[in-house]
């Protein structure tokens, strides 16, 4: 009797995001033609979580488990690993450059192994663990910015490294919840990579553009530039703190502040705001008979823009110091939860002085709930997962260190390349 064929084994791709305000899920079929489609999403309150840093592991564990199970439910079907985003603070990006010497002959797959083996042997440790160690540019006997160096002739060739990594604890702690809730860790993803990949275009990338990332507690500032993400910065700053803000200004709950931030809350003013009127629902609850206190939208936009105006001085600073300008520092893509705020856009756009646009993930077949900007990090999961990534080294495990390496002036060299006509 002939065996009947085992049914082909299906791949899917899990991204889990674990963020200081929500824990999400989403499960992903890559088709033959490279496109995800979206099985199910699973979404939780994060519980455990306090400025992208894990703070209570039971908590996240269970938060983990939550959104996990309720995206296999949507998909019919079980998953075993996942590819976690990292959003904690204290990324660094750093970048390490290597020359190798090829006699002029006809640069061949070997040489490009090489240079980029030397790459790899260049990261010493120093106590950081490596997330990404990515090529970016390549020199061809002093020409820059070349993409596709295989079967040029030159004498020397060289490379740039771009190197992002984190602090060891906060990633072992990551790690340790996603295996706590029996899952396996495929990756661990830095979030600017991931939602560069869901809402940057790849000319965009290309041309250069800064992505800054309004998280709930953290806001990640990330330039890309020849197609690379070429440096970023994180400050401990978000939603969370507008909501704080709002709840301490006017003696209500946390979760009523949330809520008159989403409903009522706006980055820029009108003159109907001072005839608009907003009931308030105190701390400790209206006594019976009492008349519901009441503020004008006015006063609410007041504490809003109070604490944006401190968050984008942050932002600008840090895009300076990302070196952020001339030819290619004229666009800003906002993108996380926080992004969403009514007139975020055209307030930082009079602020930072640049082009900005509101980032949404795009992934097709997301569902209505998830296709707004607080789930960018989400989508991009997905899209970095069914991607192949050229990455300098194996998936690294919690306990492998990296140090940072030198840059080289590396920020100039991009500027030189995109002024020679890039």
């Amino acid at each position: 009797m002939k065996k009947m064929a085992p049914p082909p084994v299906r791949k899917l791709v899990t991204a889990l995001d674990i963020g200081s305000s929500k824990v999400c899920a989403l499960i992903a079929e890559p088709g033959e033609d490279g496109a995800l489609r979206i099985l199910g999403t699973g979404q939780r309150e994060s519980r455990g979580v306090k400025r992208g840093f894990i703070a209570d592991m039971e908590r996240t564990e269970g938060a983990i488990r939550e959104a996990v199970e309720q995206a296999e439910r949507i998909a019919g079907t079980n998953i075993e690993d996942v590819f976690a985003g990292y959003s904690a603070g204290g990324l660094v990006s750093t970048v390490a450059s290597v020359e190798v010497e090829t006699g002029g002959h006809r640069i061949e797959k070997a040489d490009i192994d090489a240079l980029l083996l030397a790459g790899r042997n260049s990261i010493d440790p120093e106590g950081r663990m490596v997330l990404h160690a990515l090529p970016a540019l390549y020199t061809l006997d002093g020409l820059q910015g070349v993409k596709k160096p295989l079967g040029l002739h030159a004498d020397k060739l060289a490379v740039d490294i771009h190197v992002l990594s984190a602090e060891v604890a906060p990633v072992r702690n990551l790690d340790l919840c996603v295996r706590s809730a029996h899952l396996g860790v495929q990756a661990i993803v830095a979030s600017p990579v991931a939602a560069g990949k869901a809402v940057l275009s790849e000319e965009e990338r290309e041309l250069g553009v800064a992505l800054v990332e309004l998280g709930a507690g953290v806001t990640n500032v990330s330039v890309f530039a020849g197609g690379m993400l070429v440096g970023l910065m994180s400050i401990p700053l978000g939603g969370i703190d507008i909501t704080d803000d709002i709840a301490s200004a006017f003696g209500t709950r946390r979760a009523e502040a949330e809520r008159m931030k989403c409903f009522y809350g706006s980055a820029t003013t009108s003159p109907r705001d001072n005839h608009d009127m907003i009931e308030l629902k105190p701390m400790g609850g209206t006594e019976e008979g009492a008349e519901a206190a009441r503020i004008t939208r006015a006063q609410l936009i007041a504490v809003i823009r109070q604490r944006l105006d401190h968050m984008m001085g942050e932002i600008e600073a840090a895009l300076k110091a990302l070196g952020f300008a001339g030819p290619f520092g004229r666009q800003v893509v906002l993108t996380g939860g926080g992004s969403e705020l009514k007139g975020i856009a055209d307030y930082a756009q009079g602020v930072l002085g640049r082009a900005v646009r509101v980032g949404r993930p795009q992934l097709p077949g997301l569902p209505e709930a998830h296709g707004g900007p607080a789930f960018a990090t989400l989508a991009g999961l997905a899209l970095f997962a069914a991607s192949d990534e050229l990455d300098l080294r194996q998936i690294a495990q919690p306990g492998e260190t990296m140090q940072k390496a030198q840059g080289g002036g590396f920020m100039q060299r991009l500027i030189s390349a995109f002024r020679s006509g890039y």
